[in-house]
């Protein structure tokens, strides 16, 4: 089982010596960048670095913090190389409520009242105890956080602001794909009975209108690292035993014993399963590309009963 997301921000040390090198590579590198012309960005998951590429275009350079599919979020430690890039930017884009709390520990340690940070979760204006961290996956996230980029962007090179702008446009644009996917899903499935394993996607499946009969206490306990009670896998097992539901999504980037007897357990009772991800899949997908792909994964173990583990 996994640590809680309360664990992370405890398990970082950062120390002095590494906080030293980080401000002095924040010096060196932002000054390189300025003479350069290019923007140092960064996203603590890659699928916020995703979108700053592809507002930013050819001003800026981006970094992701998180991009590992097969890395648990959860438990993830920055290391001195992470805190010279985040120090080093003049950009960053981090989730918020709770996700990502060693940003907030590097971006105090080598303060830069130049810096830009956007925190998703100030954005949405969500608590910081909201318990669904996982807001790359509401619709409405990312074309709030495109706008905010273009803005920023502009605010550090204005001269370029009509390109930003325009990329931040054609960004949203292709965002609806994805919408019209999530409401033809929503118009012809209605109410579909889902099982899942943690909250990854769980905005997602609201907004598809799905019906997703996992509690949602067997969820947190899982995504926090702690065992659920027995009274909750029970349910849980039954939703499979009993064909309460359609499909099975289940976080494909983190598992245990658990999660992989619920696998089998849905396989065993010819219920499809369909992994999502916490951190964008790489190579091959763009932040708009990967909802696109989820929703018609979801879609397809609807409609043909097909299973979809990995992307």
């Amino acid at each position: 089982m996994r640590r809680s997301y309360q664990v992370l921000a405890a398990a970082l040390s950062v120390g002095a010596a590494l906080l030293a090198s980080a401000c002095s590579a924040a010096s060196g590198s932002t000054h390189d960048a300025a003479s350069s012309g290019t923007i140092i960005a960064v996203g603590a998951e890659n699928e916020y670095a995703n979108v700053i590429s592809q507002v930013g275009g050819k001003y800026v350079q981006v970094s992701a913090i998180m991009s590992n599919p097969n890395t648990d979020p959860h438990t993830f430690e920055a290391s001195a190389s992470v805190a010279r890039t985040v120090s080093a930017a003049q950009l960053v884009v981090q989730n918020g409520v709770g996700y990502d709390t060693f940003m907030n520990t590097i971006e105090n340690a080598a303060p830069n009242s130049a810096r830009k940070v956007i925190v998703v979760q100030n954005l949405l204006g969500l608590p910081t105890d909201t318990p669904n961290p996982h807001l790359w996956y509401k619709p409405i996230t990312m074309p709030v956080v495109a706008s905010v980029i273009a803005t920023d962007l502009s605010a550090i090179q204005p001269a370029h602001a009509s390109y930003f702008k325009a990329n931040a446009g054609a960004f949203l644009a292709s965002l609806h794909a994805w919408d019209n996917a999530i409401v033809e899903f929503r118009t012809k499935y209605p109410n579909t009975p889902v099982a899942t394993t943690e909250p990854v996607a769980d905005y997602m499946l609201q907004a598809v209108g799905a019906d997703n009969l996992t509690p949602f206490a067997f969820q947190a306990d899982i995504m926090n690292g702690t065992d659920p009670s027995a009274q909750d896998v029970a349910v849980e097992r039954s939703l499979f035993t009993q064909h309460k539901v359609k499909v099975f999504l289940y976080n494909q980037q983190v598992t245990d014993t658990l999660t992989e007897s619920l696998i089998t357990l849905a396989h065993q009772n010819n219920i499809p399963v369909v992994g999502v991800y916490e951190t964008m899949p790489v190579p091959g997908y763009d932040y708009q590309s990967w909802m696109l792909t989820e929703v018609q994964d979801l879609q397809k173990a609807v409609v043909d009963h097909a299973s979809t583990e990995h992307l």
